[in-house]
């Protein structure tokens, strides 16, 4: 059985939008009573996520953009995406749960992981979030990891959004692989199947644009025939997941129609396409709690599998 290292902390509840918004804290707190539920919580390594620094945004957002989050207390950031009061505190752990989980993985106590976090990360920006998504988690994983001594990051993203914020963070960067299912089109109306990356970043950024009420036969030739050549081509030394969960078919906010087999074959997908190297899983959306609470245990399950 595989050492999997499960990163959370109850400050990430306290990021508090409206009680109509779907990113509700009871996200968080189901998929911790279904895992403690279905035995897998002591197979785990529980793992307290750290604050990130300004020095650890700073690799991917602007000073600018650092200080209004710090300052702006609660309100509408944009029309989707709403701070409270502890919403920067979380946001940070958010962030820094990755951070903690890259390095767990670097010293070796662990290979895999994943990061039960919110506010979500991938559709934020340098200078402006948006999406549900304060400082972008996933991003500032890679850039940390590189900082730490990682060369070559992976990045998987299955949301059913297109993580715009990811892409354009690492699109002229050749030591970044940007890869993405999503439906399309839909918000936030990027994500084509042209965008392949832009000067020493071209041939980096591979997206897979899914049409509405695809499901899993669409998924599993992506996951299990496309993905692993392209990271056998690139030999990242470390693999970060934008595990996006708004995919499965009872989900109200996407039209993707993948059921629980295809959340399983995805995910064994991934891992068997990057068993070479650590793996961090970091919770992007998910909004219907039944699903999301099955296809996080699912995913922990096929992650404990040697």
């Amino acid at each position: 059985m595989e050492r999997v290292g499960f990163v959370y902390d109850e400050v990430c509840l306290r990021h508090e939008p409206p009680l109509w918004h779907p990113d509700s804290p009871d996200r968080l707190i189901n998929i911790i009573v279904t895992l403690k539920a279905s035995g897998l919580w002591p197979k785990l390594v529980s793992l307290a996520p750290r604050s990130a620094t300004e020095a650890d945004i700073a690799r991917v957002h602007s000073s600018g953009y650092f200080e209004k989050i710090k300052t702006f207390g609660a309100g509408e950031l944009d029309p989707d995406t709403y701070l409270s009061e502890d919403s920067f505190e979380a946001a940070l752990h958010a962030a820094g749960a990755v951070l903690e989980a890259i390095d767990q993985c670097r010293s070796k106590a662990i290979n895999r992981a994943f990061c039960a976090v919110r506010p979500p990360g991938h559709h934020a920006e340098a200078n402006q979030g948006m999406g549900f998504c304060i400082f972008n988690n996933v991003a500032l994983g890679a850039k940390y990891a590189q900082a730490i001594g990682f060369e070559r990051v992976f990045i998987i993203d299955f949301d059913a959004h297109h993580g715009n914020g990811t892409q354009h963070l690492f699109e002229e960067d050749d030591s970044v692989f940007y890869f993405s299912t999503h439906q399309h089109p839909y918000y936030p109306d990027t994500g084509k199947d042209m965008e392949r990356g832009t000067g020493k970043g071209l041939g980096f950024t591979y997206n897979v644009p899914i049409l509405a009420g695809s499901g899993n036969k669409d998924y599993l030739y992506v996951y299990q025939d496309i993905l692993p050549c392209l990271v056998h081509r690139f030999k990242p030394d470390l693999v970060l997941v934008s595990a996006g969960y708004d995919i499965h078919v009872n989900a109200p906010h996407a039209n993707i129609r993948v059921s629980d087999e295809g959340i399983h074959g995805i995910v064994r997908g991934i891992l068997h396409a990057c068993a070479a190297c650590p793996v961090v899983f970091a919770l992007e959306g998910g909004y219907d709690l039944p699903s999301l609470c099955d296809s996080v245990k699912i995913t922990i399950e096929e992650m404990l599998k040697g």
